[in-house]
Parts: C-alpha cells; sequence; structure tokens
C-alpha cells in the first residue's frame, strides 16, 4: 500500500466512565538483546565517550560501585554517583526486585554518547543473575497522600510520619508517585539522552515515562528498549517536550500497559508542546505490545493547545473494552482529548484492536498517515477507518501477546474462506 494521509471524522459521545477490570498479565516474549542501530533516535553503539561503569546489587559493600563486589544496593545511590554530563556513562543492575521510587540521575547524557540504565537480564555483564530488574515503586515502606495544600490541578504528594506502612502495601496510585521522578517542580528533562534496557517499572501511577513539567517546551531524546511498564495513568509516557527532529524519544521491543480509565489514562500517552506540526515523530514505538481498558494511545487534556506526532511500527494496540454500543464503550484505540488539528499519528504495519480504532472528545478528528497493511479487530457495528483491512476473525497472533508462555503455539488451525 503507498503512504496514504486520511482525515477521519466520525461523530462520538464524550469519553465515558466505564468499569472494566484490567488483570496484569504475564509478560512472556522473546526479544534480541542486540540493538538495532539503524532505527530512529540510535545514537551509535561506538559512542563518543566511554564513561564511567557503575554497579548497582543489594549484595554489594556498597561503597562506590566501582566493581560487583563494591556495588551500591539501591540504583539511585549509582545515580547519584553519575559524575558529569559529558555522556557515555552506564549503571548495571542486577535482576532483582528492587523498591525504589521517584529515581533521577544526577546528570543527563550528551548528544552522540547516551548514558544507560541497564538490567543484567542474561548474566552477561557479570552479575551472576539472570532475568528482570524490578523497579516497584509501590513497595517502598512509606505512607503516602495528595497534598492537600499543594498549589496546582495535579496535586503533588506528601509522606507521613505517622501510620503504619505495612498496612498500606499496594499499588501506589498518587499524582506524581511513580518510578521515575518529576512533580510541578522538577523536571523530568534531567533524564535526557538517557538509555533504558531491560527493566520492568510497575506499583504506581506510570511505568517508564518523564514530564518536563516546570521546563514545559524544553529538548529532550530518549531510549527505551526491551523493558515493562505498567501502571495506573500509563505504562509509558513522554509529557511536555519539544521535538528535537534527529533524536525522538523511542520506545522498542517493549510492553506497556495501564490499569485505568479515568482521565487521561492510557497505555501509552504523549503530549508534545510543538509550535506547529513537526515533520518528524515526537515519540516512536517499534515492535511493541501496548494494552490499555480504554485507550492504547492517550494524547493531550481539554483546551490544551500544541501539536504532537506520534509513530507506531510493527505495534499491537490493545483495548480491552469490547462494550456493547449501549453498554459503556471504549472510546478508542487512538484517542485525543484536543482539537484534530494538534496530532497527527503515523502508522505502519499494525494491529489495531477495541471497541473502536479512533475516537477525540468532540468529533475533531486527527489526522494519520498509513504504510504497509495496517489490521483492525472492532465491536461488529463499528465502522473501520479507510486504507485499514478489517479483520473477520479474532486476532489470535495479536492476543498471544498477552498470555503466558504455555500457551503459545507455532501452530493456528487454517481458517475458513
Amino acid at each position: 500500500m503507498k503512504n496514504k494521509v486520511v482525515r477521519y471524522g466520525e461523530t462520538m459521545r464524550a469519553k465515558a466512565s466505564i468499569s472494566v477490570a484490567c488483570a496484569l498479565v504475564a509478560v512472556l516474549w522473546s526479544c534480541s538483546t542486540r540493538a538495532d542501530n539503524t532505527s530512529a533516535g540510535r545514537p551509535s553503539a561506538a559512542q563518543a565517550k566511554k564513561g564511567v561503569t557503575l554497579y548497582v546489587s543489594k549484595f554489594g559493600d556498597n561503597s562506590d560501585g566501582s566493581t560487583w563486589d563494591k556495588a551500591f544496593r539501591t540504583i539511585q545511590a549509582a545515580l547519584l554517583a553519575v559524575p558529569d554530563d559529558n555522556g557515555g556513562h552506564r549503571v548495571v543492575i542486577r535482576p532483582d526486585t528492587y523498591a525504589e521510587a521517584n529515581l533521577y540521575p544526577a546528570h543527563k547524557g550528551a548528544a552522540g554518547a547516551y548514558n544507560l540504565l541497564v538490567g543484567d537480564w542474561d548474566g552477561s555483564l557479570g552479575s551472576g543473575a539472570t532475568g528482570w530488574v524490578v523497579v516497584d515503586s509501590g513497595a517502598p515502606a512509606v505512607i503516602v497522600r495528595t497534598n492537600p495544600n499543594a498549589p496546582t490541578g495535579n496535586p503533588t504528594f506528601m509522606i507521613l510520619d505517622s501510620g503504619d506502612p505495612n498496612k498500606e502495601m499496594g499499588l501506589k496510585s498518587v499524582d506524581w508517585w511513580g518510578p521515575w521522578r518529576c512533580d510541578p517542580n522538577f523536571s523530568g528533562v534531567v533524564w535526557d539522552r538517557w538509555i533504558f534496557r531491560r527493566i520492568y517499572a510497575s506499583g504506581s501511577e506510570g511505568g517508564i515515562g518523564w514530564d518536563m513539567t516546570n521546563q514545559a517546551g524544553a529538548e529532550f531524546s530518549a531510549i527505551v528498549e526491551d523493558c515493562v511498564g505498567i501502571g495506573r495513568f500509563a505504562g509509558a509516557a513522554v509529557i511536555a517536550h519539544r521535538n528535537r527532529p534527529a533524536e525522538p524519544v523511542v520506545f522498542r521491543r517493549s510492553f506497556f500497559m495501564c490499569l485505568d480509565v479515568w482521565g487521561d489514562a492510557g497505555a501509552v500517552y504523549v503530549r508534545a508542546h510543538n509550535g506547529n506540526m513537526p515533520e518528524t515523530p515526537d515519540a516512536v514505538f517499534e515492535d511493541c505490545t501496548i494494552v490499555g481498558p480504554d485507550n492504547a494511545l492517550q494524547v493531550g487534556y481539554p483546551g490544551f493547545q500544541g501539536y504532537t506526532r506520534v509513530r507506531f511500527n510493527r505495534c499491537r494496540l490493545i483495548v480491552l473494552n469490547f462494550s456493547q454500543p449501549q453498554g459503556t464503550p471504549s472510546a478508542g484505540v487512538i484517542y485525543s482529548d484536543l482539537a484534530g488539528k494538534f496530532l497527527h499519528v503515523d502508522l505502519e504495519d499494525c494491529t489495531l484492536m477495541g471497541y473502536k480504532i479512533f475516537g477525540s472528545r468532540n468529533g475533531d478528528m486527527f489526522s494519520y498517515s498509513l504504510k504497509g497493511i495496517n489490521r483492525a479487530y472492532v465491536q461488529y457495528r463499528q465502522p473501520v477507518p479507510e486504507g485499514f483491512e478489517r479483520l473477520r476473525f479474532w486476532p489470535v497472533d495479536v492476543f498471544n501477546e498477552l498470555l503466558p508462555g504455555r500457551f503459545a503455539s507455532s501452530k493456528t488451525a487454517s481458517k475458513e474462506k
């Protein structure tokens, strides 16, 4: 199929509040550990500067992080030991579960020399262990509440001195509490030009993401590879940044899920602060599985004015709500709260499934382009946007991304013609 740019319009009711439970699923998939240096936004493997390597392990002596024996025992300690903003530094983490939240580095990376936060997934980095580095931001033993005196529409959190943390273990769904620090007074831009690899982040509002907050409009780039992000609000997010044409934010070979339908929750959330529609994407998703109860992609909030461009290559976007029309249907696999002119979505060889494919708050639909074969599976009475292949059969190959390994099969029965 030739590249096709379409403006798809339809009338839809305002985004409904739905009642649908979203169960965490076993995320078992095979993906290459070799980085693809030819894809969008990827700095050269032979980076311009070789920085220091800092190690994290609960079995280290917590001294200087220079070896596994001397490893820091927390991720935060290693991040604060990054010595400068010249880039090329590595924080290498032993597979384990880390009860840490609101993490931030001492320094950004540099052009052509991104810093790296990496889990020793297969033991090849010398930790003596294999598996996930789990950053569980719901596990810290603290009492967290919304700050009633915070002067913002999204109030910050506060930690109480009283109370028993053991009685409040669980997912900490409080605004601004997450694995990576950002709040109205602290910008996520500190993570500029970092690579995240083999990290499993969950337990709170977000999975893997950054909000520029008080530095809205700052240029920002980051790369996420072979990760899992699960959060109440979003599994992945990049917010309030400005497009850096040669270095978009890239999410690659990863699994993202959100656990809520309230407000602007979405499996992935993107909102850039561009003054006009960029020629290149603000965020790129490659070979990702993206799952939510209401939206796979959510963009913006009502009344915001700023241009955003998002690209999906070979992705699976799944919304779990297939309600009846008279019930509580989901608002769209891709949904925007913005005026149509403020969003453009590029799709190449993707499969989207959910009650309906596109949605917008007031029926002012965004533009999109298609390349390759893009498939859609919807509630049977819903239209499919122009250019999509409408699927007759349940997309077993796509939904298999959510099944435990014991259900996997390399073969499927032949389909009726």
